[in-house]
């Protein structure tokens, strides 16, 4: 699977305050691109559950050979969102990231989120922004109909009120990924699945290129155009 899912960072773990003993999950953990790093945060207790078992197949094996995890207490398990097996609030924080797109039943999910979440606990909720998703739909119809895809573009307002509406309150929204936003409607052009295409792998070899390197001016043009094109919508919750 492509570089980008497997390193690019939506959640700003840093902003989460997490402290040793913090048991965290993250609800929809896919390749584990969260996990691995709250692995390198001291005494966490560290949950990943997905419908996917290879991915967690594959996330327990990059995280019992990471390096630098400090961390060393995690779970993986193979669970449904919408029936957490889970004791009400047993959760310091949870990150959900791009997850409730393709939950049928989204509201009953984030009732289950809150019913796991510990008061005064950290919810972090990502989805794929109105605008970068919506162009997608529009060029490729291949891109929302295959199985397990996106089945709903969220407003910006109304994922707001759906989670607090539940009773969260939101500190924080902020925007991510926007240079991905391109190589996603680029792919909606040549075909979604035409991973060999010219300009797809050149934007690919960018992309990794970049999440690899870091380099400053790159970082700097995305944080600019991060408001105005970015892939992913962040919201940083509460619970009351």
């Amino acid at each position: 699977m492509f570089t980008e899912r497997r390193f690019m960072i939506t959640v700003e773990i840093s902003k989460l305050n997490l402290k040793p003993d913090d048991v965290v999950l993250d609800a929809g953990c896919g390749l584990g691109r969260h996990l691995r790093h709250l692995a390198r945060l001291p005494g966490l207790k560290i949950y990943g559950i997905d419908r996917n078992t290879w991915a967690l197949t594959e996330t327990s094996k990059s995280m019992e050979s990471q390096p630098d995890a400090v961390s060393k207490d995690y779970l993986m398990s193979v669970a449904d969102i919408n029936k957490l097996p889970f004791a009400d609030a047993s959760f310091d924080c949870i990150i959900c990231s791009e997850v409730l797109e393709h939950i049928p039943d989204h509201q009953k999910a984030i009732r289950e989120l809150d019913r796991i979440l510990k008061p005064n606990g950290t919810l972090v909720v990502s989805v794929p922004r109105f605008f970068a998703e919506r162009i997608c739909w529009l060029i490729s119809h291949a891109y929302h109909n295959e199985e397990g895809g996106h089945i709903r573009i969220y407003r910006k307002k109304q994922l707001y009120r759906m989670l607090t509406g539940q009773g969260f309150q939101c500190w924080k929204i902020n925007y991510k990924h926007a240079l991905h936003s391109p190589y996603w409607w680029l792919k909606c052009m040549v075909g979604i699945k035409n991973e060999e295409h010219p300009l797809v792998r050149a934007y690919r070899k960018f992309l990794e290129w970049d999440i690899m390197k870091k380099p400053r001016s790159v970082r700097m043009l995305e944080d600019l155009l991060n408001p105005l094109m970015g892939k992913s919508i962040v919201y940083y919750l509460k619970k009351g």
